[in-house]
């Protein structure tokens, strides 16, 4: 059958065209482009997982960014606080120094008191000026802000992360489960005479500070005296000496001055009694470090029948125990700590809220601050990382209960209200020694803190990232970068394909022609 209206050949042969024309064009865009998925129409699946993949990339590179950049807040955090550091060992220094009161005058005393001051001043100075791009580092600004802290609980607290975790505030619940405990050791002596013994002793009395003998000679108030002679030892033993009931008559308590299982007390007598059936020596301790019962005198034979003392001649504190927020945390002498991603502090409690474990729990909140970092490419709490950076200023460093009073760095400077170092008390640095030691500790922990955070979260956490850019951004190309060598074995097929249709079209065309023929 010949036709000339509809040429089917030649319908055919644009159809064919047309297409060789499309993966023509395909193939010269992918090769011009450097890219297989150019639109959604190339591969639909592989286009939602390479999108989804490079959302990933693009949050993986802001992650290793910030991580970088922490880095450098880090740095400049820790370069101020090194400055501090070597202007607390100077104090350490001329508070050494000028202890020598038998090598150095009144003069030179006082100008290391200036000097003191003149360190105090800069150390404070730094606190406040220390800055990276306009945020401030060392002035409380990165620091947790707490409401509701009860000073008749907790004489002291330092928040060193928490995770808010969509919440406005963090209520903090501590509830002693186990009194924290001194050393401590009780002497009845004689049953008659009581509170007399009847001969000479020499003990050696031995605590955390050091070992002394002591010789107390017989006498009417042989108990007192050897009180007094306790006493007037315990900065050398750190142990000390009362009454019973403040009665002579009811014996005496040897007690470590610090709380905590390394506050030891050891009492024990060198010379043998002249009269062991009347002058006996002998000490007891409570069974599970029981506080001594008060209100009553003390009861020995009720004591002894129920085994609430043993003897012995020495005795070791007890360590606070207590839960915060129901976690057990670490105990030590009367400080407690929690370490965990979303909570980690450090308490110092009141003496009478860690030795009286059914006395109600106490609580505070959180209300805000603290330096939060986000490390990962997802705005979530287990990839951030909250860290608190407290002020180091002289007022706020050190932390010391010296008597009553909790004292820190600027207590040294002279011409305070409350100065352990002015010059009416320069001939005695012991309690200034203790608050510049408890200042030195609190920014060497913290160049700690800073230095464990960068070493052991930031860096890892960038070769993390590093490693997940690598793969992410090999995944993304293996799905989306087109391979040049399938491109353009491809390309040449369509620049064929398109030649030999053209030709064909061509010949169909033509044959339509040859109709004319038939008209002669």
């Amino acid at each position: 059958m010949t036709q000339i209206n509809t040429n089917i050949p030649s319908v055919i042969a644009q159809a064919n065209l047309n297409k060789n024309n499309k993966e023509l064009a395909l193939r010269l865009e992918r090769l011009s482009t450097g890219i297989r998925i150019n639109r959604g129409a190339d591969d639909p699946a592989g286009l939602i997982i390479s999108e989804r993949i490079r959302s990933e990339i693009q949050g993986v590179n802001q992650g290793i960014k910030n991580s970088e950049r922490a880095s450098s807040v880090v740095a400049t955090t820790e370069a101020a606080l090194a400055e501090v550091n070597d202007l607390l060992n100077s104090i350490r220094s001329l508070i050494v120094e000028s202890a020598s009161t038998g090598a150095n005058s009144a003069a030179e005393r006082d100008a290391n008191q200036l000097q003191i001051d003149s360190a105090i001043e800069s150390i404070t100075r730094i606190s406040n000026t220390a800055s990276f791009g306009g945020l401030k580092l060392l002035n409380g600004s990165l620091d947790y802000s707490l409401s509701g802290v009860r000073s008749s609980a907790i004489t002291l607290a330092k928040i060193n992360n928490a995770s808010f975790a969509n919440q406005t505030d963090i209520q903090i619940s501590v509830d002693v489960v186990a009194s924290a405990q001194r050393g401590a050791l009780f002497f009845r002596g004689a049953a008659t005479p009581a509170g007399v013994t009847l001969s000479a002793m020499t003990l050696e009395v031995r605590g955390p500070k050091g070992v002394q003998v002591i010789s107390i000679a017989s006498g009417q108030q042989p108990f007192i005296n050897l009180v007094q002679a306790v006493n007037q030892l315990k900065s050398f033993t750190g142990v000390e000496a009362t009454l019973i009931n403040n009665n002579a008559n009811s014996g005496i308590t040897f007690r470590s001055t610090d709380f905590g299982s390394d506050a030891l007390v050891s009492v024990r007598r060198l010379d043998a009694p002249q009269n062991p059936a009347t002058d006996s020596w002998t000490l007891y301790k409570f069974n599970n470090n029981l506080p001594l019962p008060g209100g009553t005198p003390f009861g020995w034979p009720g004591f002894l029948a129920s085994g609430s003392l043993t003897a012995a001649t020495q005795d070791n504190g007890q360590d606070v125990v207590a839960l915060v927020n129901g976690n057990l945390a670490s105990g030590r002498g009367l400080n407690v700590s929690i370490n965990s991603p979303s909570l980690g502090l450090e308490l110092t409690l009141n003496e009478g809220a860690a030795t009286r474990p059914a006395s109600t729990p106490t609580s505070f909140n959180i209300t805000g601050g603290g330096a939060l970092f986000q490390l990962g490419p997802e705005v979530t709490v287990l990839q951030q990382v909250a860290i608190g950076i407290p002020s180091v200023a002289a007022s706020k460093l050190g932390g010391v209960l010296i008597g009553s009073q909790l004292q820190f760095l600027s207590s040294l400077r002279d011409g305070q209200s409350n100065s352990i170092n002015n010059s009416a008390r320069r001939n005695d640095f012991t309690a200034s020694q203790l608050v510049l030691s408890k200042a030195i500790d609190d920014v060497t922990i913290l160049r700690g803190r800073l230095g464990a955070f960068e070493r052991n979260v930031l860096d890892t956490n960038v070769r993390s990232l590093q490693a997940s850019f690598e793969n992410l951004t090999a995944s993304d190309s293996s799905i989306r970068d087109a391979d040049f060598s399938v491109e353009t074995s491809r390309l040449t097929r369509a620049q064929i394909l398109t030649s030999a249709t053209t030709s064909v079209l061509q010949l169909a065309n033509q044959q339509s022609q040859q109709v004319l023929q038939l008209l002669g």
